[in-house]
């Protein structure tokens, strides 16, 4: 079989159940910035050491593909999807409390590790608006509930990873 289906050439997409979208429907660009999301959370896997770090980033890939499935039209595993927002709550904890208090703004930059958990941030930022923008007009508020707490928890925990793996690299250097 042909990964090439030249269905998309005009510019659609289908969803689960054959509907067809505008590529540049709200629906599709919130899911297509997700994939970019699990894409660059690959990126990352790839240059962390960490094997406990590793494994909580490929859980995280899982969530968003329960997202992205359900931006696809297919039904939400909402049971999945709010367990991991608890798991995402109690690792965010877990990483605080190994944190100074947070005083003042900060950069984002220090380390490679860094610096990719807080690009990783800034896109699953621009994922959570895109979701938003599909929701505005969707009619199941029961994902949007989910998918938006599990978003929005994500950001939290690559702000409080970039934040510890900076102050690994400055405790390295005492």
């Amino acid at each position: 079989m042909k990964i090439y289906t030249k269905t998309g050439d005009n510019g659609t997409t289908a969803l689960f159940g054959g509907k067809r979208l505008l590529k540049s429907d709200p629906q599709i660009s919130a899911y297509g910035t997700i994939d970019e999301l699990t894409s660059f959370i690959g990126f990352l896997i790839a240059k962390i050491t960490l094997i406990s770090d590793k494994a909580f980033l490929t859980d995280i890939q899982k969530g968003l593909y329960i997202i992205m499935t359900s931006l696809s039209g297919s039904p939400i595993q909402e049971n999945l999807l709010r367990k991991s927002v608890l798991k995402l709550e109690n690792k965010i904890d877990e990483v605080e409390v190994k944190l100074p208090k947070l005083t003042h703004f900060i950069l984002p930059q220090g380390n490679e590790i860094t610096a990719l958990y807080h690009i990783a941030r800034t896109v699953t930022r621009r994922a959570e608006r895109e979701t938003v923008k599909h929701y505005e007009k969707a009619k199941d508020s029961k994902s949007k509930i989910y998918a938006l707490q599990y978003l929005n928890r994500l950001s939290d925990f690559f702000f409080v990873m970039a934040r510890l793996y900076n102050k690994k690299e400055v405790l390295a250097r005492i």
